[in-house]
């Protein structure tokens, strides 16, 4: 306990802090030691309010206040008297001590805690009438009723805040004064508390019903104030639930809250022991499927609301779809088949199953055992025991359930599940065994796929070899022990190469017998005669070689998995390989016996025949199946026929290929596969035919040393040499060819989608008149009254109604613009539309499309000879022409509105005037239009004046421009004969000359008319074009990107009431959350500020946010530091700019919004979409973030979990991280944070742990409060760490849908508008299987300095653009590639979730989503009219890190079941797609780099051999250019090039120079194990990170293998023509061993030879001479020369390093014979040289300034080209240094 002192200490001084400051320990108001109760106490949810609710009233009353904290440490102490849970000790202490502080503060006052309940009681009354809490509630719901039309929502907010606090801290004085009086008698109680103050307590507690813990809906309180309470489809989900005829009574001791009536749920709860937590959390979660399914069939009645029976039957059929698939599968009945079920007993066995799922914990990934337990459950319970039940007519625990201490489904159920997967995954010595020697996920969860799981039981025979755990795994490998527990179920995932050919045989037996078709026609001249018919017809043996190869591997694989795998597969295994091993020696036999016949028979062999016959036969049933199996009507038939015994016969036989998908992508692998084999026939084969004849017939080549495979054979290593690299480049070049054809579909799709065709600011300009009826179109729910306005001449009144639906939605874009600080205010004003809901007759525009258009039209009126030439000139810009109409109409509309009847009178007379003079043509004659501008600054003047506040001052001075204005008409501008109109004009003169002209001028307060004003006043006033507006490059992106995509094809909206519900689902674990102070002002080793590098990169936006927050441009940050609001905000602004959860927050948060808006301004009723409402109404958005029913409907649709793994212990630890997610949880009302809470206790001396997954939210105390907490089997890290945390918080989730969010993402408000249409492609077309995965496009936005950064956000954008636009259509073989997807929840979490979580085997665990979707018959798509931001790593270091795990993780799943599974049930093409968009890539990538070493090893040897230069002489001589040529085939290795072709398009996957570290990791992973963690975070330093952190990560795979290659190239040249015998070679080799014996003499251990250091210098000294010596005595005595020397030191150099490769794979051999040390320490130098190798040359360099100056521009491109300021950086020149 040395530790205790310390924390007590710490707690104490904690506690004192905040009660001096009343701040805690990061700035923000605290309450007192209330946040810091331990984790082993939280289950007492009493301590936190009281202490909360003491540190409330510390300043009202210091006494009561400690009353509170007495009673608080009561509590802690009766329920831990001991002490012995952690941190129990030091909070005690702590409270005590404050308890002891508030007790030093009472003055010398004497007091009696006898009193304290008299005390507690009278202080609760004086609280009450301070707070006036009678008129509290009455207040709060008199303007709740007012607020839609106030508009006061400000008000009414903080009216509800100060109500939640004052109830709630009534409600703890009323539960302390009725847990202190029951420390005394009845009587002596009553008389404590008189009968009606217990009332009053009672009606105070009452009105706390929206403060007891809930998550969305206020199941368990009548929540008057939560509207979604009020919706008749919630009402009758929750009717749906409660108890029904037929089931037993629950005990009168059951508690059930007061608010409500018993439930199913409650039964469910009672009989088998479900936590409280897990069914309350359950219980919403029905409720919202339920209720969101209603509402998508009609709203219910209101006054009694039913539940339709067809929104029953889809969540059942939905929610048991994957049980009762299980069940067909095994062949037994699902537990309702033989009944009709009713409406009840489906909600019934809804919640079961939901209640079973909610509970299971890791066992979630075991969907098939979650499929068992329900059914068991159901024919147990629902079945036998509830017929004992229902006689008794009484509910009685499950029996299977039952424990010592009462009912409890984890205990009896999950925890025996659990503890033999926990102990399977301890055995795998954390991811270092081999997958095969423990079970993981997938091998307990196929234990289900066969009916032997049946023998389990019910109660699970725990004795059972399923749940028998595995013996602690031995470190001696030679040390096994027996054990009857059940190993690994139908696959094991052994690492070997040969998973490639296993999962994909087809692959390689088609390109092996292509090669050898086109070989041997290649080798026939290209005639297709009897002969080469014959020799072609050889592929029947070979096909049957290479199918026996992968027979044997099946045998091979599946080794460790026999005991547990079913007898028919297995068995069907051993006869696939006989019957393969019989037939490939039948048809070898065949082939070779017929062909001899042949040859020898003029008139054929009836051998030979039976040999076509038989292999046409083969062929035939083999292609008859196959299009069997690609017709879905006969899938289907199959399907239906598995119990027919001649179907199960023939599925066995041959593997069946499932039907997924259309067929479109068979013509593109058509046309690649053309392009691929042309390729080949015509440019790789057939030129090798002449020069392989040739170097075959050479009888007498010259060799230098003696070779022991060509000598006498044909030259055979000679012509190997030179068709090997060009069999591999076969192999590989159809990756080529698909990139080069994909590139082109993938574009050729991009145009069909209309994608780009907005790609400039110019060209928003352009359309923008087209935006509001496309988004009518697509993002607007239809209205009956927009189509009765699509008749001839009603075109304006048509375009004027979509422009005021669509403008509320722009100008909240902007807004949000604004908000983030990528525009300016000016640039904001400009941007927004006018509502276009006034009497102006025509479409009003947004101001930067009208921007100078009056000007420039005012300089064409003077410049104008004619009325035809001045409009026609106007004509050419429409904008133009909208602008003088809109100011032609306006003008009047603004003066008849302000000035007098006289004033009215003289308008209408102009404009008449104006009228006719258009109408006669004579608009030059009758107007003096070069005195135009006159009248415009007179005009100005006066709306200059008017939008205004009125004073009278501001009056007399409207009153005198108005006069001006006309004497400005009537003396300068009019031309108009008066007579013709004299007495009007007789009125007005004479009004002017007595004064009485615009005398009474009205002043504009109408809101619409001042818009009107303030409008007009900036179209003549802004005379700057905003052609360029807005600037900020961001801000043009997403405004372009959203424009476009409302031309796009998208399917059509639904009402938010209507719409699928969905959440948002987001992992996090340490990052950053939000960037501190110290963070932002700490500097690196360059002098650069994370802060002062976001001012250089973002100069504008920082600019934009000292304005917004009210503060000069020049501000110094200091001034923002030292104020506690800007201190926050600009920690918000920074963060915002990172990679942090507060911005992916703020980010996932603009759903909510724009749901809120799309709600508020629907204004839907029952059975009305479009209500009467005026126009003005509509459309008006003021407040809608406050409205009732606009959150309810938000908040009913969507929810956001982020599940903050270590939450709890950060806030034990009190680390920042909690407090800034605190800070979030604050700001944000709808987020909630799941986390996984350890509890430790103390029991007999022993710390036992428990877990718990907890949901909480912010609440009014500035805290979070727990809302569900769910107590786990165990440790839930039993695998990969993010799926297991996604795991524990996905049944938090609601909704139909889910979307998973990464924490480096961001989200834009413009694209959460479109979220509804995304959701209805569930319900739209995508083949014959709906979508369960819906893809989303992702926009890198780490990618805007340097060209590093650059250059992988193109990367990146490529891949999840072009490149998963070609996956999904027409490859059908998109997967899940991480986030933003959008799943379709209840599919995937009744299927395994959506994420695997086996330990290594899944580390790339988001793909496997896809690939589990894809096996259960799912669908993926993708769409890109939305998109989501993402962040990718911007450091060099950073970048291979991540480019090595997700290597690292490709080579993981080529190990895996998954990718054998499909690559075995695709079709053909199907699977050529999958495997070159998955593992192929790799493979390919790496089999280049292998060729690129097969060809100069060739070289090598052709040098070395003399045979090159031999041929290369004879080619000469002979002129046989063919020979030459083959001697060159390194023109082949260019077709590389080709992949630029996509680049240049810009729509695919970068290679790049990081390409080799994938390489690598690739195929190191496969054959051991990777587990690489790449970080993220800014990145400030921009002389990026360390060389020897550079060398350290890209010397494996970049440099080491760049220098071999350059060196094996400089040996080849120079040993060409040299003297190459054996001998040379042979004794370069026992050079080679004494340069190593030097070595280990020079480097023997010091440690060891401390004893005979003399002796040891004596022989190194002896050595070193004798080598000197050796070496000059081999150059005087020999040939050998000193470049020979240098030339064998390259040469060794590569050979070292192909040494210390074969040592590390052989590394278990050389340590027990021990030569690891000496090995490892010859790598080190090894390392060491090539370090100096690489270096040196950089070094070098370095020295000459213009290749720095070079470096630093190719390197910032980015910054250069935007204009920032990166040599401030780039210098470290910090203007921050004062600080």
């Amino acid at each position: 306990m040395s530790h205790v002192g310390p924390l007590w200490e710490r707690l104490v001084r904690a506690a004192l802090r905040r009660e001096r400051t009343g701040f805690d320990a990061y700035g923000r108001p605290a309450g007192g030691i209330a946040g810091n109760v331990p984790s082993s106490l939280a289950n007492s949810r009493d301590i936190d309010p009281i202490l909360r609710a003491a540190d409330e009233i510390q300043d009202d009353d210091p006494n009561i206040s400690r009353i509170l904290c007495e009673h608080a440490y009561t509590l802690a102490q009766n329920l831990d008297p001991n002490s012995e849970g952690r941190g129990v000790l030091q909070f005690k202490t702590g409270l005590m001590s404050v308890i002891k502080q508030k007790l030093a503060k009472r003055d010398g006052a004497d007091f009696d805690r006898n009193q304290d309940i008299t005390r507690l009681r009278e202080f609760y009354k004086l609280y009450r009438e301070k707070n006036n809490v009678d008129k509290l509630r009455e207040e709060e719901m008199e303007l709740r009723e007012s607020g839609a039309f106030s508009g006061n929502f400000q008000e009414l907010e903080r009216k509800t805040v100060k109500r939640k606090r004052v109830f709630a801290t009534l409600k703890v004085l009323g539960t302390v004064l009725e847990q202190l009086s029951n420390e005394f008698s009845p009587e002596e109680a009553k008389g404590l508390i008189p009968d009606e103050l217990k009332r009053v307590i009672e009606s105070d507690a009452a009105m706390t019903e929206d403060l007891i813990a809930y998550n969305i809906i206020p199941l368990d309180a009548p929540a008057m104030t939560n509207a979604i309470t009020l919706f008749p489809e919630v009402r009758a989900a929750v009717a749906s639930l409660k108890y029904f005829r037929g089931l037993p009574k629950l005990p009168g001791n059951f508690p059930i809250p007061a608010t409500r009536s018993a439930d199913v749920l409650d039964f469910l709860h009672y009989i088998f022991g479900f936590q409280k937590g897990n069914v309350s959390n359950q219980r919403e979660n029905i409720v919202n499927l339920l209720s969101n399914q209603q509402s998508r069939f009609g709203v219910p009645d209101e006054h009694e609301p039913m539940l339709d029976e067809t929104a029953v039957e889809h969540v059942f059929l939905k929610s048991l779809d994957n049980y009762i698939k299980w069940c067909n599968y095994l062949g037994i009945p699902p537990m309702w088949s033989n009944s009709d079920v009713n409406k009840e007993k489906k909600v019934l066995y809804i919640s079961l199953y939901f209640l079973i799922w909610g509970e299971a914990a890791n066992v979630r990934f075991l969907p098939e055992c979650l499929c068992y337990i329900f059914h068991r459950v159901v024919y147990q319970q629902m079945g036998e025991e509830m017929e004992d039940m229902l006689r008794e007519q009484l509910a009685k625990p499950a029996v299977s359930c039952v424990t010592d201490n009462g009912v409890s489904f984890l205990e009896q159920v999950i925890r025996p599940l659990y503890e033999v997967i926990a102990a399977e995954a301890d055995n795998n010595n954390n991811g270092k065994a081999p997958h095969s020697a423990w079970r993981n996920y997938d091998d307990f969860n196929e234990y289900f796929w066969s009916r032997s799981c049946l023998k389990l039981g019910w109660p699970l025979d725990k004795d059972s070899s399923f749940l028998l755990k595995p013996p602690r795994r031995s470190t001696n490998l030679l040390k096994t022990s027996a054990t009857k527990r059940r190993g690994k179920t139908s696959f094991v995932e052994h690492r070997t190469f040969f998973h490639l050919y296993h999962s994909f045989h087809r692959l390689w037996i088609f390109l092996f017998m292509m090669f050898q078709g086109l070989t041997i026609i290649a080798f026939n001249d290209g005639k297709l005669n009897s002969k080469t018919l014959r020799l072609v017809l050889s592929l029947g043996p070979t096909f049957f070689v290479m199918k026996l190869l992968q027979s044997a591997l099946d045998i091979v694989v599946m080794y460790g998995a026999y005991s547990t795998t079913r007898s028919l597969a297995v068995s069907r295994i051993f006869v696939r390989f006989f019957w393969f091993s019989s037939a490939t020696i039948f048809i070898s036999f065949l082939y070779v016996k017929g062909l001899q016949d042949t040859t020898d028979s003029v008139s054929g062999s009836i051998v030979f025949k039976i040999y076509i016959v038989v292999i046409g036969i083969y062929a035939g049933i083999q292609l008859f199946w196959s299009s069997l199996a690609r017709l879905p009507s006969c899938h289907r038939l199959f399907n239906r026929c598995d119990n027919s015994s001649i179907v199960t016969l023939v599925k066995w036989i041959h593997q069946e290929h499932y039907y997924v998908g259309r067929g479109m992508y068979l013509l593109f692998w058509l046309v690649v596969l053309g392009g691929k084999f042309a390729f080949a026939y015509f440019l790789q084969i057939r030129p090798l035919v002449k020069p392989t004849r040739v170097i075959v017939d050479f009888k007498d080549v010259r060799y230098s040393w003696h070779d022991f495979v060509s000598k006498n054979n044909h030259n055979a290593l000679t012509v190997a040499t030179l068709w090997a690299p060009v069999f591999c480049i076969y192999l590989l070049d159809i990756h080529i060819f698909y990139t080069i054809i994909s590139a082109v579909v993938g574009f050729l799709l991009g145009a069909r989608d209309r994608l780009g065709e907005i790609r400039s600011l110019g060209a928003v300009h352009k359309l923008f008149e087209r935006f509001p009826e496309a988004f009518m179109d697509n993002l607007h729910i239809p209205l009956a009254s927009r189509n009765t306005l699509r008749e001839p001449g009603q075109v304006l009144a048509k375009d004027k109604f979509d422009a005021a639906r669509f403008s509320p939605f722009w100008n909240e874009i902007v807004n949000n613009l604004r908000e983030e600080d990528y525009i300016t205010n000016l640039e904001m004003e400009l941007l927004q539309m006018h509502k276009n809901t006034g009497t102006v007759p025509m479409v009003q525009w947004p101001l930067f499309l009208l921007a100078s258009k009056i000007f420039v039209a005012k300089d064409i009126a003077g410049e104008s000879d004619s009325q035809e030439d001045l409009w026609d000139r106007i004509s050419r810009d429409d904008y133009m022409r909208y602008a003088v109409e809109e100011c032609f109409y306006t003008i009047k509309y603004i003066l008849t509105s302000v000035l007098d009847d006289d004033g009215k009178l003289w308008v209408e007379r102009i404009y008449e005037d104006i009228k006719g003079s258009i109408v006669k043509r004579a608009i030059h004659s009758d107007f003096q239009l070069k005195k135009l501008a006159l009248v415009i600054q007179k005009i100005t003047a006066l709306t200059g004046i008017l939008k205004e506040a009125e004073t009278p001052e501001l009056v007399t001075g409207a009153v005198n421009a108005a006069l001006d204005l006309y004497d400005v008409i009537q003396l300068d501008f009019f031309s108009v004969n008066m007579r013709e109109n004299y007495a009007t004009w007789n009125i007005l003169i004479k009004a002017r000359k007595e004064g009485r002209l615009f005398s009474k001028l009205t002043w504009p307060k109408d809101p619409e008319l001042r818009s009107q004003i303030r409008r007009l006043h900036s179209l003549f006033t802004i005379k700057d074009s905003a052609v360029y507006v807005p600037r900020n490059l961001e801000a043009r992106r997403r405004l372009q990107f959203f424009t476009n995509s409302l031309f796009m094809s998208m399917p059509r909206t639904k009402p938010v009431r209507e719409m699928l519900s969905f959440s948002v689902f987001t992992p996090y674990y340490s990052e950053t959350v939000l960037y501190s102070i110290k963070e932002l002002l700490e500097k690196n080793e360059d002098g650069i500020s994370v802060l002062f590098y976001l001012q250089k990169i973002y100069p504008d936006e920082w600019k934009n946010f000292l304005a917004r927050i009210g503060r000069d441009e020049n501000t110094h940050e200091s001034v923002l530091i030292n104020n506690e609001d800007d201190n926050l905000e600009l920690r918000f602004w920074a963060s915002y700019r990172g990679q942090t959860l507060a911005r992916t927050v703020r980010g996932m948060m603009y759903y909510r919004k724009a749901l809120m808006l799309q709600a508020y301004l629907e204004k839907t009723t029952v059975g009305d979409m479009e209500a009467a409402v005026p126009v003005n109404e509509a459309t008006d958005t003021k407040g809608f973030e406050f409205s009732p029913e606009a959150r309810a409907h938000a908040d009913l649709k969507f929810t956001y979990v982020v599940t903050c793994q270590i939450y709890g212990k950060q806030k034990e630890d009190q680390k920042p991280e909690a407090a800034d997610i605190g800070l979030l949880l604050q700001k944000n009302e709808a987020l909630r944070v799941a986390y996984i809470d350890e509890v430790e206790t103390l029991t007999a001396g022993k710390v036992n742990k428990e877990f718990f997954s907890k949901l909480v939210k912010g609440d009014i105390n500035g805290k979070d409060k727990e809302v569900y907490s769910i107590k786990l089997p165990g440790n839930p890290k039993l695998g990969e760490g993010k799926p297991e945390n996604q795991n524990h918080a996905i049944v938090f989730t609601r909704g139909n849908a889910c979307q998973t969010i990464d924490m480096n993402q961001d989200n834009y408000f413009e694209e959460a508008l479109k979220m509804r249409n995304l959701l209805e492609e569930f319900h739209a077309y995508h083949g014959i299987r709906p979508p369960t995965i819906l893809g989303v496009r992702e926009h890198v936005f780490t990618g805007s300095v340097s060209s590093l950064a650059s250059f992988m956000s193109n990367q990146e954008t490529s891949f999840v653009t072009l490149g998963q636009r070609v996956l999904a259509t027409p490859l059908k073989v998109r997967m899940h590639y991480g986030h933003p997807d959008v799943f379709d929840r209840v599919f995937h979490i009744t299927r395994g979730g959506i994420s695997k979580a086996s330990r290594v085997i899944n580390i790339s665990e988001d793909i496997y989503a896809g690939f589990n979707s894809t096996l259960r018959q799912g669908n993926i798509t993708h769409h890109e009219y939305i998109q989501v931001g993402k962040g990718r790593d911007v450091g060099l270091n950073q970048i291979a890190l991540f480019e090595g795990k997700v290597a690292g993780g490709n080579g993981e799943q080529v190990l895996s079941r998954d990718i054998y599974r499909l690559g075995q049930l695709f079709d053909f093409f199907r699977m050529l797609s999958f495997f070159f968009t998955t593992v192929g890539y790799y493979f390919c990538t790496m089999l280049t780099v292998i060729t690129v070493y097969i060809f100069l090893y060739g070289k090598l040897y052709l040098a070395l051999s003399g045979v090159g230069e031999d041929i290369q002489t004879r080619g000469e001589i002979l002129d046989n250019k063919a020979l030459n040529t083959a001697l060159n085939t390194q023109f082949l290795f260019q077709i590389g090039v080709f992949t630029a072709i996509p680049m240049v398009l810009g729509f695919i996957l970068e290679q790049g120079f990081l390409r080799r570290i994938s390489v690598e990791e690739f195929g190191v992973t496969i054959m051991f194990e990777s587990r690489i963690a790449s970080g993220r975070d800014i990145t400030v330093s921009v002389g990026d990170d360390e060389l020897v952190v550079k060398f350290r990560y890209l010397a494996l795979s970049e440099d080491t293998a760049s220098v071999d290659v350059f060196l094996l190239s400089v040996v080849v040249t120079a040993f060409a023509g040299s003297n190459t015998s054996l001998s040379y070679y042979g004794f370069s080799w026992l050079v080679l061993v004494a340069l190593i014996f030097l070595f280990k003499i020079f480097t023997f251990s010091q440690k060891i030879s401390v004893n005979f250091q003399l002796i040891l210098r004596f022989i190194q000294g002896v050595a070193f001479l004798l080598a000197i010596a050796g070496i000059a005595v081999a150059v005087a005595l020999s040939s050998l020369t000193m470049t020979d020397i240098l030339a064998s030191i390259l040469a060794f150099i590569p050979t070292g390093w192909g040494i210390l490769s074969i040592c590390v794979a052989w590394k278990p051999v050389l340590k027990k014979i021990g030569l690891w040390k000496s090995v490892r320490s010859l790598a080190r130098l090894y390392d060491a040289g090539m370090g100096m190798l690489i270096f040196v040359p950089i070094a070098f360099s370095s020295w000459f300034p213009f290749i720095s100056t070079f470096q630093t521009r190719l390197m910032f491109n980015q910054a250069f080209s935007r204009g920032l300021e990166i040599s401030l950086i780039l210098a470290g020149n910090n203007p921050n240094s004062g600080i």
